[in-house]
């Protein structure tokens, strides 16, 4: 007998795998053209610290907790800092290729949902781009906050005014924890082993990294949560397969006739 774990969704091995060229141009395109996006929304600063200073104070009217607690727990070591700055830069965008590449291999079919719901939610992050530019908590003065990367490293961005990499003012919503929160999900939908909730780790670390390092407020990664239901909702997942085969027909009275006594 084969105790081998399966996944989730069994998949049957006439499952086609997308051509790998497109499945890279398209993962390849979405990816530059929300950096672009990101790039051109650049420049609207007063707005980004008006935004800034109105999720702060709102933040504090429904008694979220403040950021700077969860901040104040990183500092209490200078190697427990640095990490969670290496943990910024270094895990979000290799952790989702990772994920995607290992879908496309193993789970075709769930590859292309989780695919489908990424791309929708970056390009709903996109829009909130242009309509709400936000600058992130380490820039936002009278709340306590340290830009942790700048002042213990390393460092992704540079000074805002000479940064043509990327848009700092764009921290609504959160990609960095609204794909980590769907590596989770899609992990747990495509395997079956009862260590897979354990995934729920990597959306949990890349909250308290994003939040203690300043990048992010509370409402960046609720937003992104929130995307990210909707997209699931809409983008219909892959079938379970039946666990066990499916049940015998029942003989109903006049077939035993017609079948005879059993010899």
């Amino acid at each position: 007998m084969n105790a081998r774990s399966e996944p989730a969704g069994a998949e049957p091995d006439s499952t086609v795998r997308p051509p790998l060229l497109r499945e890279f141009l398209l993962v390849a395109g979405l990816f530059l053209v929300y950096k672009l996006g990101r790039r051109i929304a650049d420049g609207h600063t007063s707005d980004a610290f008006r935004d800034a200073h109105r999720v702060w104070h709102l933040e504090r009217a429904v008694h979220l907790p403040s950021e700077t607690d969860v901040q104040s727990a990183l500092l209490h070591g200078d190697a427990l800092v640095h990490l969670a700055n290496t943990y910024y830069a270094t895990v979000h965008f290799p952790a989702t290729v990772a994920f995607l590449v290992w879908l496309y291999l193993r789970r075709p079919a769930h590859y292309v949902w989780a695919r489908r719901v990424l791309a929708l939610v970056t390009s709903a992050a996109l829009v909130l781009t242009f309509t709400f530019p936000l600058a992130p908590p380490r820039m936002l003065s009278g709340t306590g906050l340290l830009d942790t990367a700048r002042i213990y490293g390393p460092s992704v961005y540079g000074p805002p005014a000479s940064d043509h990499l990327s848009n700092q003012f764009a921290a609504m919503p959160s990609l960095h924890f609204g794909w980590a929160l769907m590596v989770a999900v899609g992990l747990i939908a495509a395997t079956r082993s009862r260590w897979r909730w354990l995934w729920l780790l990597h959306p949990l670390v890349t909250l308290a990294v994003i939040v203690g390092t300043a990048n992010h407020y509370w409402l960046d990664s609720i937003v992104a949560a929130a995307l990210l239901v909707t997209a699931l909702a809409v983008v219909h997942s892959p079938h379970r397969a039946p666990d066990t085969a499916p049940p015998r027909p029942r003989l109903l009275p006049q077939d035993t006739v017609l079948a005879g006594p059993a010899r």
